[in-house]
Order: C-alpha cells, then sequence, then structure tokens
C-alpha cells in the first residue's frame, strides 16, 4: 500500500493493450477516463537500491523530483519510485485508477462495501490523490488529474501492461468493480487493462487479494535472467495466461510485480 502521495510528471494517455503509446493523443484533451489504470507508484526503502535494480532491467533513467523519483523510459515517464516513510507499511507497488471526481468516488467505493484508507488528498497542482480498499481488503490508488494525466508511456517493454486482481471471490470481486468502473470494463470503447483472477489459481491459499502490476518486457527469459543477477527473485514460475506469457517476481527489496511478454 502507498502511503504517500504518488510522484507525478507529466503523462498521458495510451491505446489499447499491446500497442506501443507514449501521451494522449490530443495532448490538451482530456485525461485517462474513470477506471482506466494511469499511475503506478513503488514505496521502497532504498530508493536509490531501487534505481540500480529496475534501471538495469527495465532501462530505466531516473529524474529527482518532490522527494521521490521519477522513472523514465524512451524520455517518457512510466513509474515513481519513493522513499517509504514508515517501516511498518508494505514495500508494494500500488496501481492507480483515474476518476474526474476522487471524492464522489470515494462515496461509491463505501456505499459497495470497500473502505478508503487515504481520503482524497490534493497534490499541489498536479492532481489529488487516494488510497482505498476492496471488500476483499486489495489495496488500489485513485488518481483525479491535475497537471498530470498519468502515464507518458505505457503498453511497451519496460513500461506498465496489465494490472491483475488476486482476489478470493472473483464473482463479489467483479461486481464491485463493474458497479465503480463500468465502462471502463465493458463500455463500447473499452479496452482493459485490468483482469481478475482467483488467488487460488497462482497464489498460495494464506496470501491476501491483491493487485498485481504487469510490466512489458521483449523476451521473458532474458529479463529473469537480469533480475536474478541484479537480487530478484522469482515468486511463481513463467505460466500463460489469455493475456501473454506471465512471471511473478520480487525486486531485490521485495516488491512483487510480474513481468508479461505478448
Amino acid at each position: 500500500m502507498a502511503e504517500n502521495p504518488p510522484s507525478t510528471p507529466p503523462g498521458g494517455n495510451g491505446a489499447s493493450p499491446g500497442e506501443g503509446t507514449s501521451g494522449r493523443e490530443d495532448p490538451d484533451g482530456p485525461a485517462f477516463p474513470e477506471g482506466v489504470p494511469c499511475w503506478i507508484d513503488a514505496h521502497l526503502p532504498d530508493v536509490e537500491a531501487g534505481k540500480r535494480f529496475y534501471g538495469g532491467v527495465f532501462g530505466w533513467d531516473f529524474e529527482n523530483a518532490r522527494g521521490s523519483v521519477w522513472a523514465r523510459s524512451g524520455g517518457e515517464t512510466v513509474a515513481a519510485l519513493v522513499p517509504k516513510r514508515n517501516g511498518r507499511m508494505p514495500t508494494v507497488w500500488t496501481v492507480y485508477f483515474a476518476t474526474p471526481d476522487a471524492t464522489a468516488l470515494s462515496g461509491r467505493i463505501r456505499s459497495a462495501g470497500g473502505r478508503i484508507v487515504v481520503p482524497p488528498t490534493p497534490v499541489d497542482s498536479l492532481g489529488v490523490m487516494g488510497l482505498a480498499a476492496d471488500p476483499e481488503g486489495a489495496v488500489f490508488g485513485l488518481w483525479q488529474a491535475g497537471t498530470h494525466p498519468g502515464f507518458g508511456r505505457r503498453h511497451e517493454p519496460g513500461s506498465f501492461t496489465w494490472a491483475e486482481l488476486y482476489a478470493r471471490d472473483t464473482a463479489a470481486a467483479n461486481t464491485f468493480y463493474t458497479g465503480l468502473f463500468h465502462d471502463a470494463l465493458f463500455g463500447p470503447d473499452a479496452v482493459p487493462d485490468f483482469g481478475r483472477a482467483s488467488l487460488r489459481d497462482v497464489f498460495p491459499a494464506e496470501m491476501p487479494p491483491h493487485f498485481l502490476v504487469h510490466f512489458g518486457v521483449a523476451d521473458g527469459a532474458a529479463a529473469l535472467g537480469v533480475l536474478s543477477r541484479l537480487g530478484g527473485r522469482v515468486q511463481v514460475p513463467p505460466f500463460e495466461t489469455s493475456y501473454g506469457w506471465v512471471a511473478v517476481v520480487t525486486d531485490d527489496q521485495g516488491a512483487s510485480f510480474a513481468l508479461l511478454q505478448r
């Protein structure tokens, strides 16, 4: 769970999964539609170590900003690395869903049986952030865009490509998220970046429900080799899904994520 506001450089909307995108089709157009994953960050005990690890695995460059680090791929922003300010909080990647009104969405989350972990909080002129948990406890972020719409690049190697929710009750999860984000998941123009799966399909039963951020890779086996050399480990060996080849891994500080080869 992210404990601080997301560090948010300029970015933009993208296209369908599998298509490389860098910014919105119209740079002066709207932010991401509600319910679309629009930003990710990792809260780490050692950000400098995180730069070495993720720079090696994904070829990212970094820029210091507002007490955190912005990660760039091909000159476009893809993620943030944020220093943990509370050692009791988990080391984890968090996915943020776009919304035009974080306060209104927070009310809908409560009404649907979820809870608000961090109420909507302004982040300068960049936007408004919040953190929520679904009825099973899986934590996700909310982002109401100001000057920062979201990703500058996605759906390419080294950038966000998919978010998978691992839930104990997938039917209940579908009901909850469909109620919140129907158009993004099932609307006429929807091309979702967000799936739901049974926790027990991949993880031990004692694992809590959670979101897993997937990064695109051109060569999964090669990426696993680099990751292992840099101190990461394989949590779940590669397996095939409806959306591609996936391996669940952790970085050298314990943050879990997935590699996705399409």
